[in-house]
């Protein structure tokens, strides 16, 4: 039973006394919990619908820092039409890994974790924190079996999933270690314990750039390793003081680990061909890091002029000249400064292959994938005809119906470049870098370089 309010919620919030407002607060998130509790179990109901036709047509994702594709959910667990994810996603506003992370969790959660999953359902534990411990249970090295996913269901059950983040590591390594997952993974100690579930690792917060134009690093190393950083951040803070420099100690810290990042990447490590590009011995090659920014400049008095801010393409992020300017001191930094493109413009070819200068359009002009509520730079996408190119109509004598031109022409992330080609998505541009998408479902949305606004009537089921 749901019951009506009088009047606007701001009225009625305006006249509750402090305990009666702090009742409303808990009753909002009651319902909040239970509606997320909801929505793992339509989610998995989604996922029971829609069986992939064969495991090689099966959602799948990468997990960052791994160089393979992993099921959604652990073993055990149902496989799931990847196509399929994409419509969950838009009809919530969110991305399509977005998506899979709620699916893969909520069929984790039902097929492996049941005793947690009951607890959801029931409203005993919140769908938030049962979610955290299916994450882990799906992404665990070595993966845990059917037995040994239960296992750890029985243990975080029992304390109605109130678990940290550190007590639910060790349940894990302790159930690697009872089941002996262990003997699977070559690297791994079985005298260590929990501790051959090795803890490491390196993540540069790119996605959350401050207006100063830094990002948090999070690391955990070996002892010894932490130990030479320590030491050759130390001593490159130093040495920037001895030199001059009034910055802070922090600041002369964060600067010495970027030198020495910028030092090992100039570094000979291996050896080259006549002309560098070549790595030999299996070892890669050191890259440049490049940077796209874009500032509005103008001519006064024959003066090119810059504004004060501007954008960073990578990441979509606001950039401050005076940042830019710091950056180009640098005598390792090298400019190429690129003319002006005219997105008011209209550039085509006759033949199928996009050349670069269409492609540079084509990126500048949608900045990421135009797939309802990706982020995925443009520069990672492909180049999609939104009407196929015919290959046949030349040769019998017809007009293209898809011709290589910037207004036929958009940037799509692989996956929905493939799910565009092979499902009942579908797609127009209606304006210059405005698109309306379709999907399977009827239901409409709107993309532009602003976001994603979807069609839909109100009230549409």
């Amino acid at each position: 039973m749901i019951e009506m309010l009088a009047g606007p919620p701001e009225a009625e919030a305006d006249a509750l006394s402090p305990a009666g407002l702090l009742a409303s607060i808990r009753a909002s998130r009651e319902i909040e919990n239970k509606e997320a509790a909801r929505q793992l179990d339509l989610a998995a109901r989604w996922a029971d619908l829609h069986p992939p036709e064969s495991i090689h047509s099966a959602a799948a994702f990468t997990v960052p820092g791994s160089e393979h594709e992993e099921p959604i959910a652990g073993d055990g667990c149902p496989l799931v039409a990847e196509f399929c994810i994409a419509e969950v996603g838009t009809v919530l506003g969110i991305s399509t890994v977005a998506a899979k992370k709620l699916i893969g969790h909520a069929l984790e959660l039902r097929h492996r974790l049941p005793r947690l999953w009951a607890q959801v359902q029931s409203g005993r534990v919140p769908a938030w924190r049962a979610r955290l411990v299916a994450e882990t249970t799906i992404h665990s090295t070595p993966a845990l079996t059917s037995d040994a996913a239960r296992f750890v269901d029985a243990q975080v059950a029992a304390v109605a999933g109130r678990i940290g983040t550190a007590q639910l590591d060790r349940l894990v390594a302790e159930t690697i270690k009872r089941f002996d997952l262990a003997e699977a993974d070559p690297s791994a100690d079985p005298e260590e314990g929990y501790l051959h579930v090795d803890p490491r690792h390196v993540t540069i917060h790119d996605e959350d750039v401050h207006f100063a134009g830094t990002v948090r690093i999070e690391a955990e190393l070996g002892l010894a390793e932490a130990l030479d950083l320590e030491n050759a951040v130390a001593h490159g803070a130093a040495t920037q003081k001895a030199l001059g420099s009034t910055e802070s100690l922090d600041a002369r810290r964060a600067s010495a680990l970027g030198d020495l990042a910028r030092t090992q990447t100039a570094l000979d490590l291996f050896s080259q061909g006549p002309t560098g590009a070549t790595a030999q011995d299996g070892l890669p090659a050191a890259r440049e890091v490049v940077l796209h920014a874009h500032l509005d400049a103008s001519v006064r008095d024959g003066q090119t002029v810059f504004g004060p801010t501007g954008r960073l393409e990578e990441r979509q992020r606001l950039l401050l000249l005076d940042q830019l300017q710091s950056w180009c001191a640098d005598s390792r930094t090298r400019i190429t400064i690129k003319p002006v493109i005219d997105l008011n413009s209209d550039l085509s070819t006759s033949a199928y292959a996009v050349p670069d200068s269409i492609r540079e359009f084509v990126i500048l002009r949608d900045g990421t994938c135009v797939f309802p509520w990706c982020g995925r730079s443009a520069r990672a996408c492909d180049v999609d005809h939104v009407v196929e190119f015919d290959h046949e109509a030349e040769i019998e004598g017809r007009a293209q119906p898809g011709p290589t031109t910037t207004s036929n022409l958009a940037a799509l992330c692989r996956f929905h470049h493939r799910l565009k080609t092979h499902s009942a998505w579908r797609y127009d541009m209606v304006e210059p870098g405005v698109f309306e998408w379709t999907s399977p479902h009827g239901h409409r949305y709107r993309r532009d370089r602003t976001g994603t606004t979807a069609l839909d009537p109100p009230g549409r089921p």
